[in-house]
């Protein structure tokens, strides 16, 4: 019976296009050309920095895929989230955001490309034969980046900058996460899952003050590595049962071999700490506030409830998976709306707005109480222009008077400061 919800699970995810057809498999022929273009932009650099002919012929440049994509776990949605490693001697400013933007622009394939400057982790974002590609990149201290390269090997993160860490990092706990698990098909089949629910339950995105793909991808695994031996479905009840009754803030830590730290005094302000698997010291970076703690703990609880009986007749995956209903939920709600007047402008800054949430959010737990940031976004079809709209749920405070004027005040001062981009609405 077990068997049989797991099987129904996975139904369920094809049902839901989280697992992609076998024609929709063409992001591999992508990945495959921009390798081939990086290799030919590796050589130009090298060849205008006039190094010896030797160096030029060994240069080389390559793809490594990070998020959904790179943990095995993308659906029919075509995107891919890839980073462009570069030797030594090709750098970020002149060479990445110069020379290998303007080949690839060059190209029939691409369309739609643009840099976005003012992210906390500088990239290119474009299309590739439909495909949606964001390209960050980090510079190794060597000549040759193999194409099979091993990122977790200490040799190479030597001297890599602060911006390349912080870039780095996703690759890596992916990688490590997928090397440790005990059995990775069942890792992904799970991850997948507890993806969806994220979503569909409004707990997904750390931009909004929730979970992150590589959160919930530590959080899957150490779920993995304690119950080895058991299927999919049980997995999913041992998830909610072990994260509803988390003492948080313990921090959640993979057994990997690694003599862990004590708990960094700055780290226990963290609401739901997780510890990067390939570090001793290092944890996600997380924007979660009180209001979003508290949604998140009552998802995780709210799921425990509803899978401890898996073996009950009439269970149903669909109750778990239930959209959270905000209109019957909330009475209140406050509007974000985000417009540019055409799409390249309206991609950084909606990207920029997004990545001040949290300042906003704190401010509406000061001035209001609890708040629950929905991360759907919204558009309005009378409206021609690039746009989105948010809409987050007001819970009951002291008060249903907002000062809404201080509210906006605080964030557009806060979004002001450090954008360089041009000024949308």
């Amino acid at each position: 019976m077990e068997e049989e919800r797991s099987l129904s699970l996975l139904q369920l995810m094809v049902n839901e296009g989280l697992v992609p057809s076998p024609e929709e498999e063409n992001r591999k022929t992508v990945i495959g050309k921009l390798k081939q273009a990086h290799c030919a932009w590796v050589k130009r650099v090298a060849w205008q920095r006039r190094l010896p002919k030797q160096d030029i012929a060994a240069s080389s440049a390559t793809l490594l895929t990070y998020g959904s994509y790179g943990l095995g776990v993308h659906g029919s949605k075509l995107d891919i989230d890839a980073f462009c490693v570069g030797p030594y001697f090709a750098t970020m400013v002149d060479d990445f955001f110069i020379v290998l933007y303007n080949m690839l622009k060059s190209r029939p394939e691409v369309s739609e490309i643009h840099y976005v400057k003012d992210a906390k982790v500088l990239l290119m974002r474009f299309e590739f034969d439909g495909i949606s590609i964001n390209l960050p990149f980090v510079q190794l201290k060597v000549l040759v980046v193999l194409e099979n390269l091993d990122i977790l090997n200490p040799v190479f993160l030597r001297d890599i900058d602060e911006t390349g860490w912080k870039s780095l990092s996703r690759v890596l706990a992916n990688t490590r996460s997928c090397r440790i698990v005990p059995d990775l098909k069942k890792f992904q089949s799970m991850l997948r899952c507890v993806k969806f629910w994220a979503k569909r339950r409004g707990v997904y995105g750390n931009l909004n003050g929730f979970l992150g793909g590589i959160h919930l991808a530590i959080l899957a695994a150490f779920v993995c590595q304690c119950d080895p031996y058991v299927g999919l479905s049980a997995l999913i009840s041992h998830f909610f049962i072990t994260f509803a009754f988390w003492p948080w803030p313990r921090p959640v830590e993979l057994q990997d071999g690694m003599l862990h730290s004590t708990l960094n005094p700055t780290e226990t302000r963290l609401y739901i700490p997780i510890r990067l698997p390939f570090s001793p010291y290092e944890y996600c970076h997380s924007n979660i506030t009180k209001s979003t703690f508290y949604k998140i703990r009552t998802e995780f609880l709210r799921g425990h409830n509803l899978t401890k009986d898996l073996l009950k007749f009439d269970f149903d995956w669909h109750n778990v998976l239930e959209p959270f209903p905000y209109t019957k939920k909330y009475v209140r709600f406050l509007k974000i709306f985000l417009l540019a007047s055409n799409q390249d402008e309206f991609g950084d800054w909606a990207g920029w707005i997004k990545s001040c949430f949290r300042c906003l959010l704190i401010k509406l737990e000061e001035v209001q109480g609890l708040c629950d940031p929905n991360p759907v976004e919204y558009i309005d079809v009378n409206i021609v222009d690039p746009h989105v709209i948010f809409y987050w749920g007001l819970q009951a405070g002291k008060t249903n008077a907002i000062d809404i004027k201080s509210v906006k005040d605080v964030f557009w001062k806060n979004i002001s400061t450090g954008y360089q981009g041009p000024f949308g609405k």
